[in-house]
């Protein structure tokens, strides 16, 4: 089959050269138009064309996906089929283009954690599970009928970045599977509505700045969970001396504590923790605005915050 691929991150990489070592035939590529970036403002080109520029297949990164002149391309491609790795919501006129349609794939299990950041959303609920789903796109996001599911285990010290790289070779894989069923005839779509019968379903809705801010109020998994699920980005983030530190790495302590919540405990030299409602957050790995990413040792070396209490 002929096949249009459209992703831009690291995360659709993978998928389209396990595509292409399959030896499905990708007749181009569609992926954001290049963004400024960095001190200097130079154009940035996304993972996915680099990648489809290394391996010479055509480009196209369309401003507008209803553009006239990208509609026409598209269809002189004479795509049987297209493919979605992490990429943007299609119009109804892109995605019944295909004569099979358009295939997504999805880092969840499909109903479950639909939405923009399924994997943030998974690790931030505390979820020893998710993984990755294909299915058909149709008029409401991420609701199109299922053709096949793999689950991964989350692991309890896990972070977003974790299950990221797990999930996208696990996807690529699946996405390689499901491609070749949908060619030869065997690929059964599933209506999401027989999976979520008598289910209640999470949400995995696009995260901000201030879904990021820690509430030392908040018990001590959840604030763990929180961390980890915004590790490595967007992180999670608090005020120390009325500056931000992002933090990407921590471990918990359940206890009793006499310190109210939202109190630095530190020994001025090997830790740093806060205090939740139930126990307290070591900070392992930080960082502060304009500065590099450290250890919480070279930290409390070059720094004395103020507001921190010492005990031995």
């Amino acid at each position: 089959m002929r096949i249009i691929f459209m992703g831009t991150p690291e995360f659709a990489v993978a998928s389209l050269a396990a595509l292409l070592d399959a030896g499905h035939e990708v007749v181009a590529v569609v992926t954001a138009p290049d963004k400024p970036a960095g001190r200097g403002r130079k154009l940035h080109q996304s993972a996915v064309k680099e990648y489809a520029l290394a391996r010479e297949l055509p480009v196209l990164q369309p401003e507008k996906l209803r553009d006239a002149a990208f509609l026409a391309e598209l269809r002189a491609l004479r795509a049987d089929l297209q493919v979605v790795v992490a990429f943007r919501m299609l119009p109804e006129v892109v995605w019944d283009m295909p004569a099979y349609g358009t295939v997504n794939l999805h880092a969840s299990l499909l109903p479950q954690y639909r939405g923009a950041a399924p994997i943030n959303h998974a690790v931030i609920n505390g979820e020893t599970e998710s993984g990755v789903t294909t299915f058909l796109l149709q008029h409401e996001i991420d609701t199109g009928h299922v053709l096949f599911a793999e689950r991964v285990t989350i692991a309890p010290d896990d972070t977003a970045g974790d299950l990221h790289d797990r999930l996208m070779a696990v996807g690529a894989e699946l996405l390689v599977r499901t491609v070749s069923a949908i060619a030869d005839g065997t690929a059964k779509p599933v209506p999401q509505a027989q999976l979520s019968a008598g289910t209640a379903l999470k949400h995995a809705p696009k995260i901000f700045k201030d879904d990021g801010r820690i509430d030392w109020h908040k018990p001590v998994d959840e604030v763990y969970n929180l961390i980890r699920g915004l590790s490595p980005y967007p992180t999670a983030y608090t005020a120390l001396d009325d500056h931000p530190i992002k933090i990407f790495k921590a471990r918990k302590e359940k206890a009793d504590t006499p310190y109210p919540p939202g109190t630095y405990l530190s020994d001025g030299l090997s830790y740093l923790k806060g205090t939740c409602t139930d126990g307290y957050i070591h900070i392992e790995e930080l960082q502060q605005a304009g500065k590099t990413r450290m250890d919480i040792g070279a930290f409390l070396r070059g720094y004395r915050p103020s507001s921190v209490t010492i005990v031995s």
